[in-house]
């Protein structure tokens, strides 16, 4: 009966993470470590062995799923487009950098840099990067080079840095429904054409999951509010990016996984998701700083208009932020 229990458990968490949800309880689920359920599945796998055949099996069915489904794995062919390596493609790079922290580190800023440049990439969007060019609260930055790039733009968190040019870029709202954010929107006048560039950072679900850790269910009202915040940016920045011009490109740290809606949202205006589109393996981003050191979320991400192809996408090494960056190649249909 305890295996029956724990392995419909399992498999109504597939099912329930599979699809967006606007139940606290469910999208808290997302935020839990996989290992953790993983633990669970090979305890179940092991008191399967005692009983019969079906059971067995069961087990492994239910372990294969949350190893799949659940976890998000991806797992997309590598398209002939990224064999051949098209002379127009566009190597772009999202990082939540964490500069307060790196500048607090001997040698932080240049292992940022590092992990940046050996990437290559033609456009790199940075979050959490006050202090590196301009304070949070300072005016614009529109000159100067940063990692090698001859073009940036940087104001409060954000630095948009290319080789190519950078026009009209100006900041934009994400009113989370107590304070009002910030997102910074660009347009790159690349070899393939022009297309605008937005770069965010949604609310941290950090304090959420801290009071629903410490309090239980006393920390649910502080979790569902952290939750509707996050949601009421992402329909701000998707209610400015239905008029935004196209090809378009949202590049940052959402603070959620793909599946939730607060990504969904914006995917709802025509965005599809980078990594899924053409990444291999679960793409996870963030959780490596933790005490068990492995990454267990996908909450960077890259959004592309569909008249932008996606050739490759992938996350890169650990070592310099508490987030990995994600890279995405990418070709502008003309």
């Amino acid at each position: 009966m305890g295996v029956a229990a724990l392995l419909g458990v399992l498999v109504v968490l597939a099912v329930l993470q599979y699809r967006p949800s606007l139940r606290w309880w469910i999208e808290l689920s997302r935020y839990l470590p996989y290992y953790w359920w993983m633990v669970l599945c090979g305890v179940a796998l092991g008191v399967s062995m005692r009983l019969g055949r079906g059971w067995r099996w069961a087990a492994v069915a239910s372990c294969v799923v949350l190893g799949t489904v659940t976890s998000g794995l991806t797992w997309n062919l590598l398209p002939a487009a990224a064999a051949s390596a098209p002379a127009d493609r566009l190597r772009l790079l999202t990082y939540n950098i964490k500069a307060g922290q790196a500048l607090q580190r001997p040698q932080g800023i240049e292992a940022i840099g590092r992990e940046i440049v050996r990437h290559r990439p033609d456009v790199v969007v940075m979050q959490d990067a006050d202090g590196l060019l301009v304070p949070r609260h300072a005016a614009a930055l529109s000159a100067g080079e940063v990692f090698g790039f001859a073009h940036l733009h940087a104001i409060g968190q954000y630095v948009a840095a290319s080789r190519f040019p950078l026009r009209d870029c100006t900041p934009g709202t994400l009113d989370d429904g107590v304070e009002s954010h910030r997102y910074l929107r660009c347009t790159v006048a690349a070899p393939g054409g022009d297309f605008t560039l937005v770069t965010a950072h949604f609310l941290s679900p950090r304090g959420g999951l801290v009071a629903t850790r410490t309090e239980g269910l006393e920390g649910r009202s502080e979790w569902h509010q952290n939750f509707l915040g996050r949601l009421a940016q992402a329909r701000a920045l998707a209610a400015d990016m239905r008029n935004a011009p196209r090809p378009l490109v949202v590049a940052g740290d959402l603070n959620a996984p793909e599946a939730s809606p607060v990504v969904q949202v914006l995917l709802a205006t025509g965005l599809r998701d980078a990594f899924s589109a053409a990444g291999r393996g679960y793409g996870f981003s963030y959780g490596h700083s933790m005490r068990a050191g492995l990454s267990f979320l996908r909450i960077d991400h890259i959004l592309v208009s569909h008249d932008i192809a996606v050739t490759d996408s992938f996350v890169g090494a650990s070592d310099a932020s508490e987030h990995r960056p994600v890279i995405a190649d990418l070709v502008l249909r003309r």
